[in-house]
C-alpha cells in the first residue's frame, strides 16, 4: 500500500540539530514519504546560515520535495501534517548565563537540571505555547512533536494550558542511553531490546530490559555499568565523544553502589552528587561554551561549506538517535505503525501509586490516534519520593510563570535537590530575574 506524502515544519530551524533532522528525513522516505519540508525560526539570520545547506541536502535526495525557510508563522504552519519543535528561547548565550549563575553560587550549573533548567523553563513556556497556537490556527489537524527543553516543565505547561492540543512531549536522552546499553551486550541496535522504564524527564529508571527472545539483559548491563557506568564500548571507541559526556556517563557507576535494583538515567548525577559536580565544573567554561566551540562551530562550518560548494559531497553531517527517534515517532503517528516509544505523558494511573496529574516518562504504543500509555504498576519508595519532590518543583515553576509569583519561584528553587538552602535559593532567584528581564514575566 502506497503511503501518502506529508508536509513537515521544523520549528527552531536555526538549531544546530536541524541539518541532521533534515538528513534523517530525506533518508527515511520509504517509511515517511515527504512532499514538503519547512524551516521556521524567529531569528532569520541564524536560520539562513543553515537553510541553504538544508535545501541542497533535500534537492540532492529528492528534487520533488518542496523546501521552504521562513520567519512568517502563517507560511510556516499552513498545510502542515507534523511540526517538529525544538526551540531555544534565549539561544546559547542564555544557556551560558543559566549555568554560570548557578556555579557562582556553588550550585549545579546544567541546562535542564537544577536552577539553570528552571530558569530555562521560565523562558520556554511562552514560546512553546505560541508555536502550538500557530499550528492549531493554520493546521488544526497537525501533530506537534515537542522536544524543546526543559521537557518536563514544558510538558507540565502544555498539560495545564493546552490540554486538548495534539502535542506529544518527548526526549531522546533515554534512547541514547539505550544505544549504549545495547552496545554493552553486543547488540548493534537498541530496537533489538524491549524495555520498561518509568520516571520524569531526565529523572527515570529502567526496570526491565530483554532481547527479542525474552532473555533478561539487566544482570549483564548492571555488571558492566558497575565498572564503566554508561561509557559503553561504542562510546569509548568514538574519538569525537566529548569529555563532559564521558564524565557524566562514567559517574553512573557510583549510583549503582547505593541502589542497584534498577538502572538509573545518567542525569541522576546532578541530583545525587551535586557537590561533586560543582567541584568538577569550571565556572568560567561550562557545557554551553563547549557546545558553542564544538557542535555549534562544526555544524555551521559544514553548512557553510555545503552552501559554498553547492553540494553535500565531501561534507559530513552526523545522523544521531536524536533525529531517528523523532522520525520514528512521526512515522508511527502518520501511518499507524503501533511503535513502542518512551513519551512524556500525563500519568493517569499508569504508575499506580503516583499522582495522576504528573507528567511522567513511560513506554507508550503510538498510532494514528495518538498514544496509549502502558501500565507500570507501583514504583519503589526511594524512586517515588525522589519523583514527588521533583514534580513539585516543576509544578511550582509553572505556577510562578502563570501567577507572576516571586514566592512560587523561590519555593521551586528551595524544593530542588541541587539547592542547599532557602537563602541560596533567594540569591539565585534574584540573579536569574536580572539576567532574564527580557524573557521572564515580571515576578512580584
Amino acid at each position: 500500500m502506497t503511503r501518502r506524502k506529508i508536509s513537515v515544519v521544523i520549528a527552531g530551524g536555526g538549531s544546530t540539530y536541524t541539518p541532521e533532522i533534515v538528513c534523517t528525513l530525506v533518508n527515511s522516505l520509504d517509511s515517511l514519504p515527504l512532499r514538503k519540508i519547512k524551516l521556521y525560526d524567529n531569528d532569520g539570520e541564524r536560520q539562513a546560515k543553515l537553510a541553504k545547506a538544508c535545501e541542497i541536502i533535500v534537492k540532492e535526495k529528492d528534487p520533488t520535495i518542496e523546501f521552504v525557510a521562513t520567519t512568517d508563522p502563517e507560511e510556516a504552519y499552513t498545510d502542515v501534517d507534523v511540526c517538529l519543535a525544538h526551540i531555544r528561547v534565549g539561544q546559547l548565550p542564555m544557556r551560558e548565563s543559566d549555568e554560570k549563575i548557578a556555579l557562582k553560587h556553588g550550585v549545579v550549573g546544567q541546562e535542564t537540571c537544577g536552577p539553570g533548567g528552571m530558569a530555562y523553563g521560565m523562558r520556554s513556556i511562552a514560546g512553546v505555547l505560541e508555536n502550538l497556537d500557530y499550528m492549531e490556527k493554520y493546521s488544526p489537524n497537525a501533530w506537534m512533536l515537542n522536544y524543546s527543553n526543559p521537557a518536563a516543565i514544558v510538558a507540565e505547561a502544555t498539560r495545564r494550558y493546552r490540554p486538548n492540543s495534539k502535542i506529544i512531549n518527548i526526549c531522546d536522552m533515554p534512547v541514547g542511553l539505550e544505544d549504549n546499553m545495547a552496545s554493552m551486550v553486543n547488540l548493534n541496535d537498541r530496537k533489538k531490546m524491549d524495555v520498561r522504564y518509568f520516571g520524569l524527564n531526565h529523572y527515570g529508571w529502567w526496570t526491565d530490559i530483554r532481547d527479542k527472545e525474552g532473555n533478561d539483559l539487566m544482570p549483564a548491563i548492571k555488571d558492566y555499568m558497575k565498572v564503566n557506568g554508561f561509557v559503553s564500548p561504542m562510546m569509548a571507541a568514538n574519538e569525537k565523544e566529548e569529555s563532559s559526556w564521558l564524565e557524566t556517563s562514567r559517574k553512573s557507576k557510583d549510583i549503582l553502589e547505593f541502589d542497584d535494583s534498577l538502572i538509573p538515567n545518567s542525569y541522576h548525577k546532578y541530583y545525587f552528587f551535586p557537590d561533586y559536580v560543582v567541584s568538577h565544573s569550571n565556572p568560567d567554561y561550562t557545557r554551553a561554551n563547549e557546545v558553542m566551540d564544538g557542535r555549534e562551530h562544526s555544524v555551521f562550518t559544514s553548512c557553510e561549506q555545503i552552501a559554498k560548494n553547492g553540494t553535500t559531497k565531501g561534507s559530513y553531517l552526523e545522523i544521531t538517535n536524536h533525529a531517528t527517534f523523532i522520525v520514528d515517532l512521526a512515522t508511527a503517528l502518520m501511518f499507524n505503525t503501533k511503535e513502542r516509544m518512551l513519551l512524556i505523558v500525563e500519568n493517569n494511573g499508569a504508575i499506580s501509586n503516583f499522582s495522576d496529574d504528573a507528567m511522567v516518562e513511560i513506554p507508550c504504543i503510538v498510532g494514528s490516534n495518538g498514544y496509549e500509555p502502558l501500565a507500570m504498576g507501583k514504583i519503589p519508595t526511594f524512586q517515588k519520593g525522589l519523583m514527588e519532590q521533583q514534580v513539585a518543583c516543576e509544578k511550582l515553576v509553572v505556577d510562578a510563570w502563570e501567577q507572576h509569583s516571586y514566592k512560587k519561584m523561590w519555593q521551586a528553587l528551595i524544593m530542588n535537590r541541587t539547592v542547599p538552602s532557602a537563602s541560596v535559593a533567594k540569591e539565585l532567584l534574584d540573579d536569574y530575574i536580572e539576567a532574564n528581564k527580557d524573557y521572564w514575566p515580571e515576578l512580584h
